[in-house]
């Protein structure tokens, strides 16, 4: 599903990504960890075609992410839901708008965006707070939120950055077990972080970054990070 070949990323003198090669799978689930600054979010930005790489190939689903037109990226980006570090939901919308919003975007059918909103909140648990605002919310119902708005328009792949970040390490174990819940839909997942406590509770192939290299895949579970 994804490939990374040798892949460099700079900014001027500063080396994000130092030739970094990996495949994932169609329906795995990853860890991407490393300290701030490892070059987790770039790696992510590369993928949704937000930066070019400065050297090497990216190929997702079989296409070489150089050969994607500039008029045909949004329709590339279908493909990808994604978690934000910071959530960005809409303060003076409802969860059930927060969450439409990206099959408004898609142009969806009027008729079925509010069915496809709420299946996606009853996927995370959150049915019942359809109505509730963002500040109505705690933290963990926020990233929950987030995860619905990120799954609702059906990608195949789920990037999700530092998602655990502002959560307590059991309701940070919740939500990526809700994200182990969605891999086993037949997701392909990433996850960027930097909660070492979370990669070690679940049993995961892990992608280590430091200093824009990659510096070790784990896949059975036990890596544990210094």
């Amino acid at each position: 599903m994804i490939s990374f070949e040798q892949v460099d990323k700079t900014f001027g003198q500063l080396v994000a990504l130092d030739k970094v090669s990996f495949n994932i799978e169609e329906g795995e689930f990853v860890f991407l960890v490393g300290q701030t600054g490892a070059g987790k979010s770039t790696l992510f930005k590369l993928l949704l075609k937000c930066y070019f790489p400065s050297g090497g190939k990216i190929v997702v689903d079989g296409v070489d992410l150089d050969e994607i037109k500039p008029s045909k990226v949004h329709l590339y980006r279908r493909k990808i839901g994604f978690v934000f570090q910071d959530f960005r939901l809409l303060p003076n919308q409802n969860v059930l708008e927060n969450i439409s919003l990206p099959l408004k975007i898609a142009g969806a059918d009027s008729q079925l965006i509010d069915k496809e909103a709420e299946e996606a909140l009853d996927l995370v648990g959150l049915k019942d707070r359809l109505q509730a605002f963002p500040s109505q919310l705690s933290g963990g119902e926020i990233q929950r939120v987030a995860l619905a708005r990120a799954v609702v328009a059906n990608p195949e792949i789920i990037l999700a950055d530092e998602p655990t970040g502002n959560l307590d390490i059991e309701t940070a174990k919740d939500l990526v077990g809700l994200l182990k819940k969605i891999n086993q839909l037949g997701k392909t997942i990433i996850v960027a972080t930097h909660n070492f406590e979370v990669v070690n509770e679940f049993k995961e192939r892990v992608l280590c970054l430091k200093n824009g290299k990659l510096t070790s895949d784990e896949k059975n579970g036990k890596y544990r990070l210094k």
